[in-house]
This record gives structure tokens, C-alpha cells and sequence, in this order.
């Protein structure tokens, strides 16, 4: 059986259902939900502190989005994706995030990135703490935010979809040496760009920050530019 995570209490804000399913797509991006290790919705529930019915309906949730598979009375198995895969689900980001996040500088108001800042602060605090499901969970919500100002829900829907089928095993080491901060300061410096009209500097910034999914987020080198 696998080894204990480090899941997150659970708090009012979504259903028992809703928050458990972020929080096991937090674990999966993370790495710390590994292909091929088998994961009962009992063991689980018992980590989370809550019963084991909602944990298997977020888990069947997951099986629909193609993010885990069912293991006849075992529990469910995380779907394990080629490097391949992952270089084109980051390529499709690329094509989709960087265009649509400069648009933002279009339309986004001041009570918009007021409102994003505190989002863009606590990324950067949790990345302090060394939290990577915290860090995942709330990098995801300051996205899909942000993408959202453009008026396209379907975009943003499929933005999450993706961002939750990628795997981001480098980043336990970027916590313990203190790495993953800049990244997450990376967050503020778009909102920065974002209010200056920078639209050169934010393409720069929005292009090498997903970049980093497939570089050092992942525990690879990255290439010159990214």
C-alpha cells in the first residue's frame, strides 16, 4: 500500500466531494500520488478524516477525466503518462495560456488585479512553507482566475483539464532547497506586467513560467529561454 500523504484539512468552502477531488488533483500534479501505486478510498478517507464515500466518488470523478483507473477490490491506480505526452499536454498550454493571458491586458480592471493580488501573495507563502498541495491547488485557482477575466468559460474549463493531467515530480526538491519560491513569485511579477500594459515582457514571462512544467518543475534541466 502507499505511503501516507500529506493531504490537507478540509475546509467549508466546496462539498466534502469537491474538496477531496481538488485536493487528490493537487497530489497527482504534485507527484506525490505515483503511477502504479494503488490507493484505497478507506486509506485515503482516514487521511482526510472524513468517510470513505466521498473520497471514492472524487476518485470516480478522476477515472472520468482519464487521471486515475479503477483496480478491482484493490482501489484506483494513478494513469501513468509518457514523456511524450506530457511535452504535447504542455505544448497545447503553451499554445492556449500565453496568447489568452496577454489579452487579459485588455479587459482586466483595477479591481481585478486587486483582487488577484492577496491570490498571487498566498502562492508565494505557501511556496515559503514548503506546502506543494497548497501550492498546486492554489497556482490553479490564480490561473484559471485570471483566464477567466476573458469571458470564456469553456477555455478555462479546458485550461484546468489540462493543468491537472500534468506531473510535476521535481517539485518536492524545489520546496526543501528554497527553488520553487521564485517561481511562485512569478505570480506577482504578472500582475505587475499585467497593470504596466507590458504585453513583450508578459508573453516572456507567461511562456517561460509554463515552461517551467516540463524544465525544472519536473525535475528536468530546462532549455535557454525557458
Amino acid at each position: 500500500m502507499a505511503d501516507s500523504l500529506e493531504l490537507p484539512a478540509l475546509g467549508a468552502r466546496l462539498s466534502v466531494r469537491g474538496q477531496v477531488a481538488h485536493a487528490l488533483r493537487a497530489a497527482l500534479v504534485a507527484g506525490q500520488m505515483r503511477p502504479g501505486e494503488v490507493y484505497s478510498a478507506p486509506t485515503l478517507a482516514a487521511q482526510f478524516g472524513v468517510s470513505a464515500t466521498p473520497v471514492r466518488e472524487a476518485m470516480l470523478d478522476l477515472v472520468k477525466e482519464g487521471l486515475v483507473e479503477t483496480v478491482r477490490n484493490k482501489g484506483f491506480r494513478v494513469t501513468e503518462l509518457s514523456e511524450q505526452e506530457l511535452d504535447n499536454l504542455t505544448e497545447i498550454r503553451q499554445l492556449i495560456e500565453v496568447p489568452t493571458t496577454v489579452r487579459v491586458i485588455d479587459v482586466a480592471t483595477a479591481e481585478d488585479l486587486a483582487r488577484l493580488r492577496p491570490m498571487a501573495q498566498r502562492i508565494v507563502d505557501v511556496a515559503q512553507e514548503k506546502d506543494l498541495i497548497a501550492y498546486i491547488e492554489h497556482d490553479r485557482q490564480f490561473h484559471l482566475e485570471l483566464l477567466s477575466l476573458i469571458g470564456n468559460s469553456h477555455l478555462v474549463t479546458l485550461v484546468g483539464e489540462l493543468r491537472a493531467k500534468s506531473r510535476l515530480f521535481g517539485l518536492t526538491r524545489l520546496a526543501e532547497t528554497g527553488e520553487l519560491v521564485p517561481s511562485a513569485q512569478e505570480h506577482v511579477a504578472m500582475l505587475d506586467l499585467i497593470e504596466a500594459g507590458d504585453r513583450q515582457g508578459l508573453e516572456r514571462l507567461i511562456r517561460a513560467h509554463i515552461g517551467h512544467v516540463r524544465g525544472r518543475w519536473a525535475g528536468r534541466a530546462e532549455q535557454p529561454g525557458e
